[in-house]
């Protein structure tokens, strides 16, 4: 039985660097033997359909052939459908009643300990707020991520080292769980 998943690319087509044609990102899914391949924006969302049941295996897999494509690396994160929708369904902020440019999930490739952000006092950047999920984060930013001083707060090195990371608005977390219904 096949799984529906969606692939996260990290940081392609941001100001004409790494660029991958979607239409050709659908073909190197499609040469991985992956079926039933769909991308969303321009920004590295892309669903299928595999046998494939690793989803580490599945990113490195794919790291792999966009690499021998391309010629650069580029990060992947690979989630199930299943995954996605619990996603969205644990949102500890109100989705409904915001706009999607004000909620974002960042993906990240394994589990995080909630020590990590230990140190960042999050009371100083109100109304802005942040809470971990399973091998996410959840960012409310009121005025949007390009303004947020909490999320330059999270991205520091020192809060994301040795992890990939890749973030997408409410409106693409969305889609994907559309998506990637069965």
């Amino acid at each position: 039985m096949t799984t529906k998943y969606a692939a996260l690319l990290r940081g392609i087509n941001v100001s004409g660097h790494k660029r991958v044609p979607m239409p050709e990102l659908r073909t190197v899914l499609g040469e991985l033997g992956h079926t039933d391949i769909a991308t969303h924006l321009q920004s590295g969302n892309a669903v299928f359909r595999s046998d494939g049941k690793d989803e580490t295996a599945l990113a490195a897999a794919l790291e792999q052939a966009l690499h021998e494509r391309f010629g650069f690396s580029v990060s992947c994160i690979v989630r199930s459908g299943s995954y996605l929708a619990a996603v969205a369904e644990a949102c500890p902020f109100p989705a409904a009643e915001l706009e999607g440019r004000q909620l974002h999930v960042t993906y990240f490739d394994r589990a995080v300990e909630s020590g990590r952000f230990a140190a960042l006092d999050a009371q100083v950047y109100r109304p802005e707020a942040f809470e971990l999920g399973d091998r996410c984060l959840y960012l409310y930013a009121p005025d949007g991520l390009g303004r947020s001083k909490l999320a330059e707060a999270l991205a520091r090195p020192r809060q994301t080292a040795g992890l990939t990371a890749t973030t997408r608005n409410w409106n693409t977390v969305a889609k994907l769980v559309e998506m990637t219904r069965v």
